[in-house]
């Protein structure tokens, strides 16, 4: 499917790119119209991201004829009476202005670059994330559920082997991945910190101050522990079953979850979602905690070289990865530029059917483990083949039919939505 114009995203980046030139509608779309400096500023902004030059011929036809297709679908979400909740907008213009903080390195150079406050901003932006939402959703309503069938990924494959080019180097990997585990006396220790904090809230003690004092969860402290709007299943499941039991403005009891020892408010209730905010002390590890998970793997390594365990039996008893545990382990096939450093390092010194020692793997700040990672199998870059290939195959097929039901849907558009081009 065609790479999404998004214009909400750049719409504060205009100073940078938009030229000087006498307003005039460039195309009418249903009821909404599209001026020439929109389409200029589009024209602009695809031609420094593709680097090259906004006169290139055909660039403003092309882009013109992309703003074109969204304001079709728009039109047809409205006919179709799509609906999209503040909530749905709301976290969308967070996420937004989040990307602008950024890019520019802080709230206040944000505010300066474009001369208004973060508030305005979101205002902004509101009408164009709306309907840029509208329009993703139609599409997804359309297009998510489509797949192409075995006999349509052979006549892809068989039709455009030629033009594919080469599969990259690809391995497939597994691991066990264990978490360090605190000592009973360090865990103690924690708890004792966060227990003297709840009974200062349970005195008196502001909870905002309290989080912005002692939280140490970076992503909410600044704002007193504030963590918005949330619908159920985004939390851990310790947290959610607490904070979801609580009533309104009660306090909890301190909740422990992987991330550590919680204190938690609800605020506000929403049928499925909640308005929490929480104070975090995280149980950090000390020198032994990690001792004893080295060796721990160190040993379950050795018996899986020593063929007393296999691999993925390993991995279902005591790896602590709950989305791979299950599979023996398996992470999947990636290519090789897919990996991170880290893993990366790893398997490029193994060879098919070695495990490396334990390495550590790193999720965030405070957030790490240990893991032995298995190479079942390296295939080395080769041009693509059905056998071999076939899921990578399989996505482009999909890509491929969605692209021309796609390009017909829009046709269909076309034909029974008012458009006219007027430059």
């Amino acid at each position: 499917m065609k790479v999404k114009i998004l214009f909400f995203f750049f719409l504060f980046a205009m100073p940078l790119f938009c030229q000087e030139i006498i307003d005039k509608i460039a195309a009418v779309v249903d009821n909404e119209i599209i001026m020439q400096s929109e389409l200029q500023f589009q024209v602009n902004l695809v031609a420094s991201q593709r680097k090259i030059s906004p006169e290139t011929q055909g660039l403003k036809e092309q882009v013109l004829k992309a703003m074109i297709e969204d304001k079709l679908v728009y039109a047809q979400a409205n006919i179709d009476s799509i609906t999209v909740t503040d909530e749905e907008v709301d976290n969308r213009i967070n996420y937004q202005v989040q990307m602008f903080i950024q890019q520019y390195g802080s709230k206040e150079k944000v505010e300066q670059a474009y001369g208004m406050s973060i508030e305005k901003i979101k205002r902004e932006l509101r009408d164009d994330v709306k309907k840029n939402i509208m329009v993703q959703k139609l599409q997804e309503k359309n297009f998510s559920g489509v797949e192409a069938s075995r006999r349509e990924v052979e006549d892809f494959y068989n039709k455009y082997r030629d033009s594919i080019g080469v599969i990259p180097d690809k391995v497939k990997i597994s691991h066990i991945y264990r978490n360090p585990k605190s000592s009973s006396e360090q865990k103690q220790k924690y708890y004792d910190i966060t227990k003297a904090i709840l009974d200062s809230i349970n005195h008196g003690a502001d909870f905002s101050l309290m989080a912005k004092r002692y939280s140490q969860d970076p992503a909410s402290a600044a704002n007193g522990g504030d963590l918005g709007f949330v619908k159920r299943g985004v939390f851990y499941p310790e947290f959610e079953a607490a904070a979801f039991a609580l009533n309104i403005g009660e306090v909890s009891n301190i909740i422990e979850s992987p991330a550590g020892f919680h204190i938690i408010q609800l605020l506000e209730k929403r049928g499925e979602a909640i308005h929490t905010r929480h104070i975090l002390i995280k149980i950090k590890n000390d020198e032994q905690a990690d001792l004893r998970t080295i060796e721990f793997l160190t040993e379950l390594r050795d018996s899986i070289v020593r063929g007393l365990e296999t691999f993925a039996n390993c991995a279902k008893k005591y790896s602590e990865d709950k989305e791979s545990n299950a599979f023996g382990g398996d992470l999947g096939t990636f290519y090789v530029s897919q990996l991170d450093k880290s893993l990366s390092d790893i398997v490029s010194k193994l060879k098919e059917g070695e495990i490396s020692f334990p390495r550590r793997i790193e999720y965030g700040t405070d957030n790490y483990g240990y893991h032995i990672v298995y190479l079942e199998k390296r295939i080395p870059q080769h041009k693509a083949d059905l056998d071999n290939d076939y899921q990578e195959l399989k996505k482009l097929a999909d890509e491929y039919k969605k692209q021309k039901l796609y390009e017909k849907w829009i046709g269909d558009l076309r034909s029974k939505i008012y458009n006219e081009v007027r430059i």
